[in-house]
């Protein structure tokens, strides 16, 4: 069927983070865009919700830090929106000598943080280590991530960039763990490392694929510090602010359409959506598909694109009355709970967890990292359970791949569950249930989503939070695709994670897609 004459300059399919981005940027250009969201809301994987029953208590309910999304986003389209720094980068918990110890990472204080390694190693070889590895992934962040908001560099004027050969092998030539291993010789510390390519992404530190190296990558570059922060008011306050700086240009949002069909033809694309009143056709000069390519491929009755995307994760929100104390003495909760917490992420660890989901086994113990949010920004809680001492905990499980959770495995949410507070309840001085909050059902305050809950909920392929796999900040021909955005078909771009610079809460391919439409 021939698309209708084009009654929208720009089709935005999708109204998560990019999405709307990419609409604010597009309306405030004078662009006439519509937006069509599935669920009843925008924001997509961003947003807050009151997870528990009759408790006020608004949890990032998906993503929940902040690192890619450039200051210059927020600046140039006026966003309401603030981070707020973690004084505490990460503790390990572990057991030495039969004593409870581990590491604490702060995020400036780095006599502190050099006292906690030569206790844990014995010797000051290892933060040596530790600052000359970070110290070469922030040269390279520093020079790499303004890239991310320009046009798409080809693989040699990239590595012209960072300058440091060094760097670049490390990140883009030889598997990560050489690195890892060549540089630290603390198992703890090895995995502490590792996690950052492993997060949503089922691989092993020697993968010759590289994706570890891609994840790792995308994890040390925000905001060319690789600074993970806090958003103030939830995950939510970014899209709220986002939503209202599309519509305050222009952008029509349109909530409850669900896109069924796209057809491209004569150089426009009719889009063919369904709501509550049943099925409409409208037309656009310019579609921007901020669902993945996968989905973007079932709307244009195209075959999908191989292989088919697996999320590896597994998100906990909690709440708490109070943080529970830990066994190792020197431990405040305080501290302990206001970066990230590792748990199982030695870098044995990670290996054996990594065969055995491969095997189809639940990793056991389960490799996990969390952090308690209101500890940094307490405005998410209700005054009155601020007032208590409640506290939220997020918890991120590793090598949880959709696979675990198909249909006649015999492998539920509540075993996942299970698997990874078992490592946390280890490095506890009592119990976690005696620190849950309860709803208003007496329930305790515990909610648990798998790769298949993401593919429910979200509408994303394998409940894959990257939407396909991670891919390296470059391309082939960038003079065919300047931006990074393009497709097969001319007047359809991506605006998602799935775009070449995707991935993460950062913005950018929506910036990036608004500028390939603007011809910037």
């Amino acid at each position: 069927m021939r698309p209708g004459p084009a009654s929208h300059d720009v089709v935005i399919v999708g109204g998560g983070h990019n999405g709307l981005v990419a609409a604010a940027y597009l309306a405030r250009a004078g662009r006439r865009v519509l937006l069509l969201e599935r669920l009843a809301r925008t924001g997509g994987a961003a947003v807050s919700a009151e997870a528990f029953a009759g408790v006020p208590a608004r949890l990032s309910r998906y993503s929940y830090l902040v690192s890619l999304l450039p200051r210059k986003i927020v600046a140039e389209l006026g966003l309401d929106f603030r981070v707020r720094r973690r004084r505490i980068s990460s503790y390990t918990p572990t057991e030495r000598a039969g004593r409870p110890t581990g590491l604490l990472v702060t995020a400036d204080d780095p006599t502190r943080t050099a006292a906690s390694f030569r206790a844990l190693t014995g010797s000051d070889r290892e933060f040596a280590a530790w600052q000359e590895f970070y110290g070469l992934t922030g040269r390279a962040a520093e020079r790499i991530f303004p890239s991310l908001t320009e046009p798409l560099p080809d693989r040699a004027e990239l590595r012209r960039r960072v300058a440091d050969e060094a760097a670049w092998q490390l990140l883009f030539e030889r598997p990560l763990g050489e690195s890892v291993e060549r540089s630290f010789t603390d198992d703890l510390v090895r995995g502490v490392v590792l996690t950052d390519a492993l997060i949503g992404t089922f691989t092993h530190a020697h993968d010759p694929s590289l994706r570890q190296n891609r994840c790792f990558l995308y994890h040390v570059i925000g905001g060319g510090t690789g600074d993970w922060a806090v958003p103030v008011g939830g995950m939510g306050a970014l899209t709220a602010a986002l939503a209202a700086a599309a519509r305050a240009a222009g952008a029509e949002l349109r909530t409850g359409c669900e896109v069924t069909a796209l057809h491209p033809e004569g150089g426009g694309v009719e889009v063919v959506y369904r709501d509550a009143d049943g099925e409409h056709r409208v037309g656009a000069h310019r579609v921007l598909c901020n669902a993945a390519p996968a989905t973007l491929a079932r709307l244009l009755g195209e075959l999908p694109p191989q292989p088919a995307p697996e999320g590896s994760q597994l998100k906990v929100n909690l709440l708490l009355r109070r943080l529970p104390r830990l066994r190792d003495p020197a431990a405040h909760p305080a501290d302990a709970f206001a970066g990230t917490l590792h748990l199982a992420e030695s870098a044995t660890e990670l290996a054996a967890a990594y065969q055995a989901a491969a095997a189809g086994k639940l990793p056991d113990p389960a490799p996990a990292e969390l952090y308690c949010h209101s500890l940094t920004d307490p405005s998410i809680l209700g005054p009155e359970l601020a007032a208590r001492g409640y506290q939220t905990l997020t918890l991120f499980g590793l090598h949880q791949p959709a696979r675990l959770f198909a249909p006649g495995s015999g492998i539920a949410a509540e075993d996942a569950l299970r698997a990874v507070l078992a490592p946390l309840e280890a490095v506890l001085a009592e119990p976690l249930a005696d620190c849950l909050a309860h709803d208003e059902h007496g329930q305790p305050c515990v909610e648990v989503r798998t790769p298949p809950d993401l593919e429910r909920e979200l509408g994303l392929p394998g409940g894959n939070i990257f939407h396909r796999e991670l891919a390296f900040p470059w391309g082939a021909d960038p003079a065919a695709d300047r931006w990074g955005v393009a497709t097969a078909h001319p007047a359809i771009l991506l605006c998602g994670a799935g775009a070449v610079r995707g991935g993460g809460v950062s913005g950018i391919p929506g910036h990036n897609a608004a500028m390939a439409v603007l011809g910037r």
